[in-house]
């Protein structure tokens, strides 16, 4: 009747491995480490950049616990702060002998102390919350000014293009603040220019004025097409700054919008603020110009080219797209299956390069990336034929190398700058202090609960603290397993969970109890008072669930962290209290042929009620 067939006991057997391999990692704690990424878009980290940390390392007489490269950093671990202090001004000297121009961005971190053989199994620990961990938090203010003005200025070179494409004079174009206003002689000709740019630019409102003698046609900018480019303007700058945290290798960061024009960014474990600052402050642009001869252009940039080397490169004066204009750049090949990067430009950006290639087919064209205040070329390659919005760049390219241009090409600027209004750092010590308390409350819970248990409910409390253990050790495996971030909130939940663990464990004891109250024989009440009590905690677990599913759907930041703890922790403590339990009640129990008793504490029985007889 209580007897579990092999494949459940080995079922739990295997669940236990693989909670205390996953939970492991999380006992070993941080160490100091320096952590070495690419400080130019156009800096590729490799294989390479390990050897020359090795290199600087070994000259500098500092010995690390490792150097890994890790696919876009290389990261050495150090026994104490006072060595990755040392490490770091040595890599930094050796990897960026001009300090006015790095190329690599050395910065210090925190990486996990476990063992190369868990590391292997791919068990990491959970990662740790602002709150936990430290680190540093920005509140970001977006210049939505700019943002309105760049847009005029954008579609005042539609409406110029457009003009000059339908051979529609004027005498003149320009914008005053959001304003385009257009100058005509003839009436006749502002009509037809108002029927064109009303249906084919269709973000601003155009409204026939007169100054003077002078016939006017003002665009103003429509309140949605306002709405719609602050948006756009604060997802943009959201996912250059994704791309910029990257950077520094942060685990879980947090960038995310508040209210209309300020974004969040937090980043848990980060000790170098200053560079974090540099590298989220950065400016980067994208510019598509003529090649013409070094000797006598207006401005020379600098090409990598595939061997490391530099190249010097002339461009005209004139830019034709920006990269804001870019709607996507991917890598792909092409009708000689060729590895080649398509482009897709926006529809002004489309009738730029339409209008540029067109006067200039077989000269060179360039993409040039701006990083403060420097350009270097990207890719310089002829123009074949005229190009219009969709396009690719073949050349010489390997699948790497298109894939690595295609990036560049959309690492694309800031919509708009940013200004970093709020800063707060939290130290490591508050982090420690906090993780101190947060274990603390958890623990003495635990073995508060666990000593109650025992004491009322006898043998059956060791097996109900026992599953409450097995359902902790499972949680902490499947957080880390996730790599899913733990925080404040998150270690509040685990705590709620442990409450909501041990309520279904006395349901399942008290279910026991009345069986044997009511004269049940014990392998009986056992059996009967499980089945009976799983329905229960099922109905109860079930809604609760339903309620954290509407959390982490809905809840963002610590409530969609408190979310993800609290539905996992119910799923793990209904599979422990209903088969890991049992399991241990069947394995004491269940192989006794008379069994007289069961160890649960005192039973209270009416008088005259009969005692329950022994069964096989």
């Amino acid at each position: 009747m209580n007897r579990y067939p092999l494949w459940k006991y080995a079922m739990l057997v295997v669940a236990l491995l693989i909670g205390l391999i996953y939970t492991l990692p999380n006992f070993f704690g941080e160490a100091p480490a320096v952590q070495v990424s690419s400080g130019k878009v156009t800096v590729k980290i490799n294989a390479d950049v390990t050897a020359r940390v090795e290199k600087a390392l070994a000259d500098a007489g500092v010995k690390p616990d490792f150097v890994h490269f890790e696919g876009s950093s290389v990261r050495a671990r150090f026994g104490d702060t006072d060595t990755q202090i040392k490490a770091k001004d040595a890599i930094s000297k050796a990897l960026n002998p001009d300090p006015a121009d790095t190329n690599y961005i050395v910065a210090l971190n925190l990486v996990s102390r476990s063992p190369t053989w868990l590391t292997s199994l791919h068990a990491f620990p959970m990662y740790l919350g602002l709150d936990l961990r430290g680190g540093v938090h920005f509140l970001m203010q977006v210049d939505m000014k700019s943002v309105l003005s760049k847009k005029a200025e954008a579609l005042t070179g539609d409406v110029r293009s457009l003009l000059r494409d339908k051979n529609i004079r004027h005498a003149g174009i320009n914008r005053q603040g959001n304003e385009v206003v257009i100058n005509f002689r003839e009436a006749a000709l502002r009509e037809q220019a108002r029927d064109v740019l009303r249906d084919k630019i269709t973000e601003m409102q155009w409204t026939p004025t007169q100054s003077g003698e002078d016939l006017q046609l003002v665009g103003q900018l429509l309140p949605a097409a306002m709405t719609a480019a602050q948006e756009n303007a604060l997802k943009q700058n959201i996912t250059t700054l994704h791309n910029r945290v990257n950077e520094l290798a942060v685990s879980e960061p947090v960038i995310q919008q508040q209210g209309l024009d300020r974004i969040v960014v937090q980043l848990p474990g980060v000790q170098d603020t200053a560079k974090a600052k540099d590298i989220i402050g950065r400016t980067a642009t994208l510019q598509f110009r003529l090649v013409t001869d070094v000797e006598g252009a207006p401005e020379v940039v600098m090409e990598r080219l595939r061997d490391g080397t530099l190249k010097p490169v002339g461009l005209k004066r004139e830019v034709y797209v920006t990269g804001d204009r870019v709607q996507t750049a991917t890598a792909k090949m092409d009708e000689n299956q060729r590895p080649a990067v398509g482009i897709r430009l926006d529809e002004a950006g489309g009738r730029a390069m339409k209008a540029m290639s067109r006067d200039n087919v077989g000269k060179p064209m360039a993409i040039v990336l701006y990083e403060k205040g420097k350009g270097e070329a990207i890719s310089v390659a002829n123009i074949n034929t005229e190009l219009s919005s969709d396009f690719q760049i073949t050349g010489n390219f390997t699948t790497e190398q298109t894939t690595d241009l295609a990036l560049l090409t959309r690492a694309g600027s800031l919509a708009a700058p940013m200004e970093i209004i709020e800063e707060r750092t939290i130290g490591p010590s508050l982090g420690a202090e906090n993780i101190a308390k947060g274990f603390n409350s958890v623990l003495w819970g635990f073995v508060a609960v666990a000593a109650f248990m025992c004491v009322y409910y006898m043998l059956f409390g060791v097996f109900s603290s026992l599953a409450l253990g097995f359902n902790l050790l499972l949680l902490v495996a499947v957080l880390s397993m996730m790599q899913a971030t733990l925080s404040l909130p998150g270690m509040a939940a685990i705590a709620l969970v442990l409450g909501m663990a041990i309520d279904s464990n006395v349901l399942i004891n008290e279910r026991v109890r009345e069986e044997l109250r009511a004269g049940a024989a014990p392998q009986t009440a056992i059996f009967a008072g499980y089945e009976r009590a799983f329905a229960t905690i099922l109905d109860s677990n079930v809604t609760t669930l339903i309620a954290g599913v509407a959390l982490l759907a809905f809840g963002s930041g610590p409530v969609k962290g408190f979310a993800v703890v609290h539905c996992l922790g119910i799923l793990t403590s209904m599979f422990s209290s209903v088969v890991f339990s049992r399991g241990l009640v069947n394995l004491w129990y269940g192989r006794q042929k008379k069994l007289k008793s069961v160890s649960i504490g005192t039973v209270w029985r009416p008088e005259g009620a009969a005692t329950p007889s022994p069964e096989a």
